[in-house]
């Protein structure tokens, strides 16, 4: 399964509703750990198809990222039932990510 760019307008439906965990990464085109950590990213929403991943342009999407205290990128959150659940901030191996979303 792809990576989905999302965007306040979608972030409802692909995020809060949906059915499944989402892994939502908040990056900036800019951001040098951003682009390290995209591919780490990709690979994982391969491997793990019973998690939907998600990216969100913080400099496109301020009042999503906002909401949710994103403060400095990169910034991982997992959304379960429609939540919240935890947070990782900052350039994450895969091994750490995996333990993450498990």
């Amino acid at each position: 399964m792809s990576v989905i760019t999302i965007n306040s307008s979608t972030f409802n439906q692909e995020v809060l509703q949906s059915d499944k965990p989402v892994l939502v990464d908040f990056f900036a085109t800019w951001c040098g750990p951003c682009k390290m950590l995209s591919p780490i990213v990709d690979q994982l929403a391969d491997e793990h198809p019973e998690v939907k991943f998600c990216k969100l342009d913080v400099d496109q999407n301020p009042d999503i990222a906002a909401s949710f205290q994103v403060m400095s990128i990169p910034t991982l959150i997992l959304f379960k039932g429609g939540a919240a659940a935890s947070k990782v901030i900052g350039l994450q191996t895969k091994a750490a990510l995996e333990d993450f979303i498990k």
